[in-house]
């Protein structure tokens, strides 16, 4: 490996552990040989949220700094090299893995989408968006978890909605800071079926307490969050017993975010909210003992 090459993945696992620290603390309960390129398939996807939403530049200039580095990472891909560390680490993943290209374009057509779209009218029209930004994440990720022993069954839609789930898990806790972007993920015709609208939201965001209209809408969101969860559990069991304990840590940890916006009535709007460390240790150590015993038994 490269100097380069352990750059990259360095760079990777450092956006990985400051960024997403749910989704780090999963990584660890796979085998160490995985982690380095699930790592660097989620500092591709921060790299990149970070030129959307993390730097401070006029619009226009925010624009022109995603599309001119976009095209350099599909002119990277297609030729299968890279100079720069990050997209090196991506590349080796790709090869290694056997992960389909097109599914980092269809990623970058969503990341565009953020640079000019401010609502979504329907949830079909927010599920599009999310097959680029959610679903794909879980497909880049299934040749990395591998099949379990003897499974023939497609485990695509499984990971396409545990992706969904999880994505929509984040829009429904992080409404205040998406406002503040000028962006508002739930869909307008769940606003109207109860009532309300983006004024009400960003009334919410200054008074910091939803009224009784958007938590009610919150309510009915998170049922179809739910239900995308229950739909992505039988997958969990259909990959290697190895990855397993990584993925339903996963799982769980991101449905409990669901039960703490419930616990805070629906306000979402004062503080972040997310687990607690008690219930991020009631699912770490039971998963690094099944970790553990899955890689004695299967390697």
């Amino acid at each position: 490996m490269t100097l380069t090459l352990q750059l990259g993945y360095r760079q990777a696992r450092l956006l990985n552990a400051r960024h997403g620290k749910t989704y780090y603390l999963a990584t660890l309960l796979l085998p160490r040989a995985k982690r380095p390129a699930v790592h660097a398939l989620y500092g591709f996807a921060r790299y990149a949220d970070d030129i959307v939403d993390g730097l401070q530049l006029p619009p226009a200039e925010r624009v022109d700094r995603f599309e001119r580095w976009a095209d350099r990472v599909l002119t990277d891909l297609a030729r299968g090299s890279s100079s720069e560390p990050l997209c090196l680490a991506l590349l080796d993943t790709i090869d290694r893995w056997q992960i389909p290209v097109q599914y980092f374009g269809d990623f970058l057509a969503s990341m565009r989408a953020d640079l000019s779209v401010a609502s979504y009218q329907s949830y079909e029209e927010l599920a599009e968006y999310m097959w680029g930004s959610a679903a794909v994440i879980g497909l880049q990720m299934l040749p990395i978890l591998e099949r379990r022993p003897g499974c023939t069954e497609p485990l695509e839609g499984y990971a396409a909605d545990l992706g969904r789930a999880f994505q929509l898990t984040n829009f429904l806790r992080d409404i205040a800071e998406d406002l503040e972007r000028g962006r508002v993920y739930l869909p307008q015709d769940s606003l109207h079926r109860f009532g309300t609208d983006t004024a009400a939201l960003h009334r919410a965001r200054l008074t910091g307490w939803p009224d009784a209209r958007i938590r009610d809408v919150l309510a009915y969101e998170i049922d179809r969050a739910r239900g995308l969860y229950r739909s992505a559990r039988p997958g969990i069991d259909l990959v290697h017993p190895t990855s397993r304990p990584c993925l339903l840590a996963a799982w769980r940890l991101y449905s409990a975010i669901l039960d703490e916006i419930e616990r805070a009535d629906y306000n979402v709007f004062g503080t972040r909210l997310a687990t607690s460390p008690s219930r991020r240790a009631s699912v770490a150590v039971p998963g690094l003992l099944r970790s553990w015993t899955a890689r004695a038994r299967f390697g």
